[in-house]
């Protein structure tokens, strides 16, 4: 992070400076107390559970002076800091990290979607890596917290900036957007996850719309990526001040997918089309559904004027953020760990990367998925008729909702096994699984079930 001056912070928040030290700059920005140090500046953030300002004074002793805070009297009496005083530290920092992205020059392209947006996020960062020094997402950092946090450590040394922007509720994605002011923005689809606080998948396409509320206009390079589909995201309801790009399988997209072969957990390949130019690319990464991610990326790079030489050079070098179709090969069996969160159309995608992979027996260990609404259980009962119809060895779902992919799962070849909690699983497993077995093991966020993956990986 480049210093940024204490009146700079003033007056990008829009805040009022309660207390004064000598500490005239920052060189970090931190919510996280343990993370906090020197030369930062810490932001005191209100939540549910607990308050930021609580842990001034160990920061204080961590050698921080620098504080935004929303309640002046939870101030320590005596210390010496800086405490910049502002009604919503959380909407302050955003307009901090909106301040100081101003002050970069930086090419700057935003990710949204129901599904696969950190994968794609990732693959443009490497992408873009080929020809730019290119910054991203913290982690899965991609709210109104992380994704500023994330934007304060760049420097004049970045050229680019690929950030995901997720949701849950209308106006989250403006507010994001409104922060990075794009010049490219990304939307991979329109699922289901979120339906029970958006409504419908109209819902999500008017939330995840709203990337396009702070595009740069078409003069200024503004530019959309869409995956097409004929319901949503078509040139008829997308439609705006800026240029758009298509990528899909048929002839109405920009970028023309074909001949998508999916290796299972040894990679993808496939043909993409543009302007009449074919080329075959791979990605080292599992599922069909990559392909779509990954020319995405390759639109991005083309608009950004990569050659492709470099954008498949970058595509070589994929490795995907956190536990997404993550391949832990041991002794005794395979895990493909992609237990960074679920929805029905993601459990779909990696249970055809198990349909599509030749080693040993096919196990899926399927949990809960959340924030589903009204059709929850049908959507997970969905998800068990999907798997039976891949013809996988064996399910074994875990969790009170899951018991509905059971359900839908069983009256096929697949044997379908139900436990309650991952304890009880647990407690069976050594007489479920066999050596040599191909282990999926996916969730939702909540459930963490990479504690499912970190015993098989203790037991192989």
């Amino acid at each position: 992070m480049k210093p940024i001056t204490i009146d700079e912070i003033i007056k990008a928040t829009g805040g009022r400076c309660v207390r004064r030290c000598s500490e005239e700059m920052i060189t970090g920005v931190r919510h996280d107390s343990r993370e906090c140090g020197r030369g930062d500046l810490f932001v005191c953030i209100k939540g549910p559970n607990r308050d930021g300002h609580s842990f001034i004074p160990q920061t204080l002793e961590q050698g921080c002076r620098t504080y935004l805070i929303s309640d002046e009297s939870l101030l320590p009496a005596d210390a010496d800091l800086n405490a910049i005083l502002v009604d919503d530290t959380v909407y302050a920092m955003g307009e901090l990290a909106k301040y100081y992205l101003d002050q970069l020059d930086l090419i700057r392209v935003a990710v949204t979607g129901s599904v696969g947006k950190t994968s794609t996020r990732d693959m443009i960062w490497y992408v873009l890596n080929e020809k730019f020094k290119c910054g991203r997402n913290l982690k899965n950092y991609n709210n109104d917290v992380g994704l500023p946090i994330s934007i304060f450590t760049l420097d004049d040394s970045y050229r680019a900036v690929v950030l995901e922007m997720g949701m849950s509720d209308f106006g989250e994605i403006d507010r994001l957007a409104e922060i990075v002011r794009p010049q490219i923005g990304v939307i991979t689809n329109i699922g289901v996850a979120h339906m029970q606080n958006l409504g419908s998948r109209d819902g999500i396409f008017r939330a995840k719309m709203e990337v396009t509320n702070h595009l740069r206009p078409a003069d200024e390079g503004g530019t959309m990526v869409f995956v097409y589909d004929d319901e949503y995201l078509n040139r008829e309801r997308t439609a705006g001040d800026y240029e758009s790009l298509f990528v899909g399988t048929n002839g109405k997209s920009d970028f023309i997918l074909s001949d998508i072969e999916d290796h299972g957990i040894d990679g993808v390949t496939f043909h993409l089309e543009h302007r009449e130019i074919a080329r075959q690319i791979h990605i080292p990464v599992p599922g069909r559904h990559n392909a779509y991610n990954a020319a995405v990326a390759t639109a991005v790079g083309e608009r950004l004027g990569e050659s492709p030489e470099e954008i498949m050079a970058g595509l070589e070098k994929v490795e995907l953020t956190g536990r997404r179709l993550r391949i832990l090969r041991g002794d005794r069996w395979t895990v493909i760990d992609d237990t960074y969160n679920a929805s029905p159309d993601s459990m779909k995608a990696a249970l055809k990367v198990l349909q599509q992979s030749s080693a040993g027996r096919r196990v899926a260990i399927l949990g809960e998925m959340y924030e589903l609404g009204d059709q929850t259980e049908k959507l997970h009962f969905g998800v068990g008729v999907f798997a039976r119809s891949c013809g996988i060895d064996q399910l074994i779902a875990i969790g009170p909702l899951a018991k509905n992919i059971a359900d839908g799962a069983a009256g096929g070849e697949t044997r379908t096994d139900y436990f309650p909690t991952k304890e009880a699983f647990l407690k069976k497993k050594d007489s479920l699984l066999e050596t040599g077995d191909l282990i999926l093991v996916k969730a939702s966020r909540g459930m963490q079930m990479e504690e499912i993956v970190s015993a098989l990986a203790e037991e192989d």
